[in-house]
């Protein structure tokens, strides 16, 4: 295999753990509208540090693999316009997963709270929490922005 091989697999490869991310998130939160007990939140929660990694390691793998392919592949620069596209959009991922994880791990810490408390039963405040218009504005949000991203790496636009 060649190095572009490499870098190709590799920067793929990447952008699925992303989507496996992503995909990981929304099944936590859909899990998270159906309770607002504590115990039960804090161990739907327990899985996201799972998809915090795998989020961070794609992230940063089609970030590198993606700058070196474009550096590696005779035909395309790095300052390419669908290529500064995707570092925006990698940009607008990144500030938007930062606000929903806020979102959400608030939820969680209550929910820790709670329990530590030895509150364990129905919360209004947490199942609100998890409810929240802006956490799941925010995960919608990062949906479409990944939707953006294949879109541009499929199409090139302007390559």
């Amino acid at each position: 295999m060649s190095l572009y091989d490499w870098l190709l697999f590799l920067h793929v490869l990447s952008a699925f753990a992303v989507v496996a991310a992503v995909v990981h998130f929304s099944i936590i939160i859909a899990a998270g509208w159906r309770t607002d007990v504590p115990s039960d939140v804090v161990g739907v929660f327990r899985l996201s540090r799972v998809g915090e990694i795998v989020v961070g390691v794609g992230s940063v793998g089609v970030l590198v693999f993606g700058v070196w392919l474009a550096i590696e592949v005779d035909g395309y620069h790095p300052w390419d316009g669908w290529i500064i596209a995707a570092y925006v959009l990698w940009l607008l991922f990144g500030a938007i997963g930062n606000h929903a994880g806020k979102v959400y791990n608030a939820a969680r810490d209550r929910a820790r709270a709670l329990v530590a408390e030895g509150r364990d039963e129905p919360s209004p405040e947490l199942a609100a929490m998890l409810r929240s218009g802006r956490g799941l504005a925010t995960q919608i949000a990062s949906i479409v922005i990944i939707v953006l991203f294949l879109l541009d790496m499929l199409f090139k636009p302007g390559a």
